[in-house]
């Protein structure tokens, strides 16, 4: 689901900080650099530094300013990575700092303390220890040594030791405890990365498990806008549009009744769970709402499920219980029938018989076929049991099923079969896909050979790519369906046909429904009588 307040995955953060933590670090040097250079060009300000010795003072503080400049436009080269180049850069610091101290009289003029901050960031950059700690090392010696030569010198007397002594000290406490407090947060920080990437992980999965859902889930805001859909919704809702441009698009775009009752259950919190139908394809949904509670805007999500699988279960558990029955009365039929039909046809037989009575018993044999064929097709109806799917490359079964069609009749007459799409696979009973396709094609066959003398058939078998569906459509040349009669072509009985029993179709749309795949009477603009069987391809 292409939500937006999904995080990110977690990248580098640590080193990211210290990036941002080494750039602060060099701004603060530019800075103290610049500060250094204006201290000693400044009138009011020249006696305050530089006092012991001005021509070192400004040439170390214009060195520091150069070294800024050179470190500024290298910063691409990733110091913050080497303890090895950090260490250079913090000593340079250090003997900088020290000889400006030295030419503004050491210890008394307060510049030592600069060195705090230096030794502190070298404890926060530098991720070794030891090393961190020879930095402050380094600084205390560098202190100690000046203030030892201005002592020799006699520029300062040798009471400058216990300050500096002290200062040192300092340092030492100031690295130890900057180590600890950066060893600290390093570990909350790896704590913190670890559990960034544990709930980005889990809520990858649970979108991964949201998005294979084969229910579809919508997340509807106050404006009946589709914020976040899954691909299930989509396709449930408009199969012809990507996932990524339905994000914000009006709910009233899908489906005028979706919208109905959303309104409803938001104003009185109504469950509505009459199955309707969205895409207008003969496809229903049955819908459920939940508000969510504690957000900002009256978001609502909406669980969508196609009512078909539950249909076509409803109606096989149907007609298992109604199977026993069937096949008991048509058992209690058979037997009567069965005697007359064997009575009629002894009496067709006697040479004694009237031609008019001989028309009597031909009506009464050919009404015992018919009523034997219904009772055939209602036991075949009770008799059938949940779907034996299989995937089929449905190409290579057509070309089976070709052959097999032809050799098992004795007049099959000419059937044609034309493929868009060699690759396609569906899953279905092929039985039942079977049983179907003789149905319909014997049908067209018939039908052709009434309006033009010859038996013929053609089937197309296509791919709907932008539904994700495979149809195949059975085309005749007869007379067409009546437009009224088209609404009344499935159920149970109906017929035109004289002789026929009205269950072929009716046959043919519960075997359908069975595998979850839809079969409609389509008449084509060239005035041909086309029925189209529409299957979910495979992925």
């Amino acid at each position: 689901m292409n939500n937006p307040a999904i995080l990110e995955p977690p990248g580098t953060t640590g080193s990211e900080q210290n990036l941002l933590l080494f750039r602060i670090y060099l701004v603060y040097r530019t800075v103290l650099s610049v500060v250094f250079l204006l201290l000693i060009t400044m009138p009011a300000t020249r006696q305050l530094v530089g006092a012991q010795n001005p021509a070192l003072y400004t040439a170390v503080s214009s060195l520091f300013l150069f070294s800024n400049i050179v470190l500024l436009g290298v910063v691409a080269a990733r110091w913050e990575s080497s303890n090895a180049r950090l260490v250079l850069l913090f000593g340079v610091d250090i003997v900088c700092i020290t000889l400006l101290s030295d030419a503004s009289g050491g210890m008394s003029s307060g510049l030592p303390l600069l060195l705090a901050i230096t030794v502190a960031s070298s404890a926060v950059l530098i991720s070794n220890r030891t090393v961190a700690t020879l930095v402050a090392a380094m600084t205390v010696l560098a202190i100690l040594g000046d203030t030892l030569r201005l002592i020799s010198t006699g520029d300062a007397g040798i009471k400058a030791l216990f300050p500096a002594g002290l200062l040192g000290l300092l340092f030492f406490v100031v690295s130890g405890l900057v180590q600890l407090v950066a060893l600290r947060l390093g570990r909350v920080e790896a704590l913190a990365n670890e559990r960034a990437t544990y709930i980005y992980r889990l809520q990858r999965l649970n979108e991964q498990i949201v998005q294979n859902m084969q229910t579809g889930i919508l997340l509807v805001d106050s404006q009946n806008r589709a914020r976040i859909l899954n691909a299930a919704a989509g396709r449930l809702l408009d199969p012809s549009r990507p996932i990524a441009l339905e994000q914000g698009r009006p709910l009233m775009d899908y489906s005028a009744e979706l919208t109905d009752r959303i309104e409803k259950y938001r104003s009185n919190r109504q469950q509505i769970g009459t199955p309707f139908e969205a895409r207008g394809d003969g496809a229903e949904l049955v819908v459920k709402f939940h508000a969510l509670e504690g957000g900002e805007e009256n978001q609502t999500l909406v669980f969508l499920e196609d009512y078909r699988p539950v249909a076509a279960y409803a109606q096989s558990l149907k007609l298992s219980s109604l199977g026993r029955l069937a096949a008991s009365i048509a058992h209690e039929i058979r037997n009567p029938l069965g005697a007359i039909s064997h009575a009629s046809q002894l009496l067709d037989e006697s040479q004694t018989l009237a031609k008019d009575d001989r028309r009597m018993v031909d009506i009464v044999l050919t009404n015992s076929q018919r009523v034997n064929d219904i009772v055939e097709s209602v036991l075949q109806i009770s008799r059938r049991e949940p779907p034996k799917l299989e995937t089929l490359t449905l190409a290579n079964w057509m070309n089976g099923y070709h052959e097999r069609y032809l050799s098992a009749r004795d007049n099959p007459g000419k059937l044609s079969i034309e493929f868009i799409d060699p690759t396609a696979q569906i899953v279905v009973d092929p039985e039942h896909l079977q049983r179907v396709l003789d149905n319909l094609v014997d049908n067209a066959m018939r039908h052709t050979h009434l309006a033009t003398k010859e038996r013929a058939a053609e089937l197309r078998v296509r791919v709907d790519r932008r539904k994700r569906e495979c149809v195949i459509d059975i085309y005749d040349d007869g007379d067409g369906v009546a437009q009224s009669d088209v609404s009344r072509l499935f159920e149970p009985f109906f017929t035109r046909s004289q002789g026929g029993s009205g269950l072929g179709l009716y046959l043919c749309r519960e075997l359908c429904e069975l595998n979850q795949a839809r079969i409609a009477y389509l008449p084509t603009t060239e005035g041909r009588s086309r029925f189209q069987i529409t299957i979910e391809q495979q992925e």
